[in-house]
Parts: structure tokens; sequence; C-alpha cells
């Protein structure tokens, strides 16, 4: 998984800021705090991240393409414009049914 740091202080679209990556998935880190962070993920079709947990909660949001979210081994089907929060210390799995970019944002208890 390649990972490319986000820049500031500047207009951006997130649609156009991850290029898909033939058999990979691209991150780009938008924000990184202590209190949280915020990533962006382009999947090719096929790529997954397999099943974990997090010791947070973390919000997916779809921005192009569709993702299968498995989140306590029940998978949602979630598209473009839509949103999935995945509770902390709850198995949580991302398959890429097709070429897909999300947002993801993990939210720490400090």
């Amino acid at each position: 998984m390649e990972t490319k740091s986000f820049q500031t202080a500047k207009v951006f679209n997130f649609t156009n800021e991850a290029d898909y990556s033939n058999n990979g998935i691209v991150s780009k880190r938008v924000l990184e705090k202590k209190t949280g962070n915020v990533s962006l993920f382009a999947f090719d079709k096929g790529q997954s991240l397999s099943e974990h947990t997090a010791p947070f909660d973390a919000m997916v949001q779809v921005i192009e393409g569709t993702a299968e979210i498995i989140i306590n081994h029940e998978p949602y089907i979630v598209s473009a414009g839509e949103s999935i929060i995945m509770p902390a210390n709850n198995p949580h799995a991302v398959n890429a049914i097709e070429q897909f970019k999300m947002l993801l944002i993990m939210i720490k208890e400090i």
C-alpha cells in the first residue's frame, strides 16, 4: 500500500487527489492529530483490508464507486455519497467490489 502526504492550505476535490494503482491500494494522509486521523484511500477492484479491530471509532465515507464493509461479520454495501461508522473494538474489513475511493475518519479518545 502506497502512502503519500496531503498538502495543506490548498483547495482540493478528494476524487482527484488519489489515483488508482493496478492491483493495489493507494493511501494519502489528509490530517494526523493525536485525537484522530483522516486518510484518503483508492482501492483497485478486488483489493481488500483484512479483518481487524481498532481501539477507536472510525467512519468510512465512500466518495467514488462501491465497497463492501464488513462489521461484526455482517456485510454492508456502501456506495458513493454514503457513509458507515465502524465502532471501536469490533472486527471490520473492507472489500473493493469495484474500484472505489473512501475517506477514513478515525476519532481517538484521549
